[in-house]
């Protein structure tokens, strides 16, 4: 039998107090980049690059724009800004250095590595003075925060007035034959491609623990964003949602 070092069980996410929540995404992200963004276009039959190129174009960049990608992984949204605008520059944010190592890489390939930097940081203690960026993205990461709305009051506060935080999330399924593939297929899928299957059963418990898009959205208020708006990707698998930070 496989060892439990090599497959952990995860807790559901609701039984998780914050900081073992924390913890748990921390070694869990540190098992998985090997092989992470290949599960990723097989999985979402290579939807999330459609999702995160829509996300960028809806951020409508131009000009010089510093934005901060917080959990940023293995760089996927700091590629798709710099190449969408040549003027951008991006710091790629993430606690979990493990994740990092392939987006430098990724920056170097695409040649914008003198205008993307990955850096190892918290979203919940961002290491830069107030009013740094005119945008910010969360992609696939703001579920995995114990205290969403502790995050992005945070990315905010490195916000300059009126910068749009834009957020893709996956959000708990519309019908019962996307929960039975996220559910059920999804982890035996894994199963064949990672030693850490155990992994994608927290991705699935994960999505399901996310609010609906109205409610996340009301917590984009209450975080301090103005006029939030949502728009539903791939019959509502996905959703991108985005709003402004208030202008005092």
């Amino acid at each position: 039998m496989p060892s439990e070092n090599r497959r952990p069980a995860y807790p559901a996410v609701r039984d998780l107090a914050p900081g073992e929540h924390e913890e748990l995404v921390r070694r869990l992200f540190a098992r998985v980049p090997r092989g992470y963004d290949f599960l990723n276009r097989l999985l979402s039959l290579r939807r999330d690059v459609a999702w995160r190129r829509a996300m960028v174009k809806a951020m409508g960049l131009a000009g010089t724009p510093r934005v901060l990608d917080a959990a940023a992984g293995t760089g996927d949204v700091g590629v798709e800004v710099c190449l969408a605008c040549p003027g951008a520059t991006v710091a790629a944010v993430d606690f979990v250095p493990e994740m990092l190592l392939p987006s430098r890489a990724k920056f170097r390939k695409a040649g914008i590595a003198e205008r993307a930097r990955p850096l190892l940081g918290d979203a919940m203690r961002l290491p830069f003075p107030p009013g740094t960026f005119d945008a910010a993205t969360v992609a696939f990461g703001i579920r995995n925060m114990p205290d969403r709305a502790a995050a992005m009051r945070e990315i905010g506060r490195t916000l300059k007035p009126g910068a749009g935080l834009f957020v893709l999330e996956m959000v708990p399924p519309e019908n019962a034959l996307y929960r039975f593939y996220l559910t059920r297929l999804l982890p035996l899928l894994a199963r064949r491609f990672t030693p850490d299957p155990a992994a994608y059963r927290y991705l699935a418990d994960s999505i399901l623990m996310f609010p609906q898009p109205d409610a996340f959205l009301a917590e984009m208020v209450a975080a301090g964003f103005s006029g939030p708006r949502k728009r539903r990707l791939t019959f509502g698998i996905t959703y991108l949602f985005w709003g402004h930070k208030i202008q005092s």
